[in-house]
């Protein structure tokens, strides 16, 4: 049976095709049945409802292309059906397309655009990129951007350019990322790296946010000063390991909160972007190296800042000759 013919209702045979080669068996299955519960995904493989070539498998195996998996019949929550994309969201798609292959495809994610639905989001630009690009039977991100942060993001088209790419983001090794970020006050240049274990926790009134805190986890940003005004920096900030908000949260930890940062600015931090103009958060995800699994080649990428955000750098005293 073929993908496009699944019916979750139903008993489904399937043969395992070089996109899911190598891919756990759970991962495979929360991928194929959108919207099911995790906790319904280990239940049905712990009971042996999943086989692999008629036999009982584990979370964590691995399939094989060729391999034949016996998919349970499951009962799967009505969702509503994707939106469709806009032509002036397509457009701004693909216009800020930096870098295309067989295997990848790098774009400078716009601010305010998440990377995936959910959360009272219909549409991100996954769920967009799979609207536009109908013929490609694999696209999945490599890594993610809060919604706030514009800049590179990479789209997986293969399964082995994607786990590739991950294990080198895990080993911390062959991908290096650098970000953009204008923060309050004058920053110190001897500053140079940020080492603080980070935690991720809740206000009283609910809201998620990170903290530095003991019984984090470990996190590593590196820094580098390119300009100062006279109530802003501007830095390149390279997180070398990849916790949520880590380089928002390591450089409020210097005393240097990220400009627009609503979640973590005090009032005064507010009042002063105000005044700037300054209506969203200063991050950019500027540069991406990395060795392209598909060709071995290195690969150099650099996505421009928009003009909002050059204003908001040069409305700061921080237009920097670097960033042209």
């Amino acid at each position: 049976m073929s993908f496009k013919d699944f019916d979750p209702a139903k008993v489904s045979m399937l043969t395992i095709d070089e996109n899911h080669d190598g891919q756990r068996v759970d991962n495979f299955l929360i991928t194929l049945l959108k919207g099911a519960p995790r906790s319904l995904v280990y239940r049905i493989i712990r009971k042996g409802e999943v086989r692999v070539n008629r036999k009982r498998v584990k979370a964590d195996t691995r399939i094989v292309s060729g391999d034949e998996i016996r998919v349970p019949p499951v009962r799967l929550a009505e969702t509503g059906e994707t939106p469709d994309v806009s032509s002036n969201l397509q457009g701004i798609l693909e216009h800020a397309i930096v870098f295309e292959d067989e295997g990848l495809i790098a774009i400078n994610k716009p601010h305010g655009l998440a990377v995936h639905g959910g959360s009272g989001v219909s549409l991100g630009l996954i769920e967009a990129l799979r609207k536009i690009r109908p013929d490609h039977s694999f696209l999945e991100l490599v890594h993610r951007l809060d919604r706030d942060t514009s800049g590179l993001i990479l789209v997986a088209k293969k399964r082995a350019v994607l786990t590739a790419l991950q294990r080198m983001l895990v080993d911390k090794q062959g991908i290096r990322k650098r970000y953009l970020a204008l923060v309050h006050g004058h920053w110190d240049a001897n500053v140079k790296e940020v080492k603080l274990p980070l935690l991720r926790t809740e206000r009283k009134s609910g809201e998620r946010i990170v903290v530095v805190d003991e019984e984090g986890k470990t996190a590593h940003t590196r820094t580098q000063l390119l300009a100062t005004g006279a109530q802003y920096s501007l830095l390149v900030a390279e997180p070398v390991t990849g916790r949520t908000h880590q380089i928002r949260v390591h450089t409020l930890s210097q005393g240097s909160v990220i400009a627009g940062d609503v979640k973590y600015s005090d009032p005064i931090d507010v009042e002063r972007d105000k005044k700037m103009n300054i209506r969203r958060l200063c991050l950019h995800a500027w540069q991406l190296d990395f060795r392209n699994p598909r060709t071995g080649e290195q690969v150099h990428l650099k996505a421009d800042p928009d003009n909002e955000l050059r204003q908001a750098f040069a409305g700061a005293g921080c237009d920097c000759e670097a960033i042209k």
